[in-house]
């Protein structure tokens, strides 16, 4: 399906707009940025699509090993900067959840990744795509299975594992406020 034929976003704009409208914010800023988010959404299914000029949803990934000891980042090959792994939503994508762990599997080469359902961070960031656009960005807490090794994809110069009290630079704007979420969610996940 082409990124214009907007109907092929109509489910995952459905799940975006209810998965925010009753997602409780992990900030201040995460509150505001899902406001935003939830007025970008009020354009309809297009607001899912790269092809949306004044800014599209995203949806993104934290990558923790079991224990929290470590998180996964990707030197991005375009902006040359260490960040979380993920991407714009694709049309066969049903949930902003789901999204995230494709990008997150696509991008690390990690096979059973799981993934926590509840979003931990909602970012508003300015990208270049189409010319310069926003980017309305979900994040998420993922998974790695015990022993998993990762593989550098297409999109990344590079895919380190590092500690969360020692991210590496230069960092992207935003990634160093998803590791207290990521472990908190890692938290709940081993108690429930």
């Amino acid at each position: 399906m082409p990124d214009t034929d907007h109907t092929a976003y109509a489910e995952l704009h459905a799940d975006a707009t209810t998965t925010l409208s009753r997602w409780t914010a992990t900030s201040p800023a995460a509150a505001a940025n899902r406001d935003r988010t939830l007025a970008l959404l009020a354009a309809g299914p297009v607001a899912m699509s790269r092809a949306h000029r004044p800014g599209h949803v995203t949806a993104s990934a934290l990558v923790l090993d079991p224990t929290g000891a470590r998180v996964l980042l990707c030197l991005h090959g375009r902006f040359r900067k260490w960040v979380q792994l993920g991407g714009h939503c694709e049309p066969g994508d049903r949930s902003l959840a789901a999204a995230a762990l494709r990008e997150a599997a696509e991008e690390s080469g990690i096979t059973g990744l799981t993934l926590d359902p509840e979003p931990i961070d909602v970012d508003v960031h300015q990208v270049a795509c189409q010319g310069g656009s926003l980017h309305y960005d979900v994040r998420y807490a993922v998974f790695a299975p015990a022993g998993a090794v990762e593989r550098v994809s297409d999109e990344s110069e590079a895919l380190g594992w590092f500690p969360p009290d020692r991210l590496p630079e230069p960092l992207a704007g935003g990634t160093a406020q998803l590791v207290v979420p990521a472990l908190a969610a890692l938290a709940r996940r081993a108690t429930g």
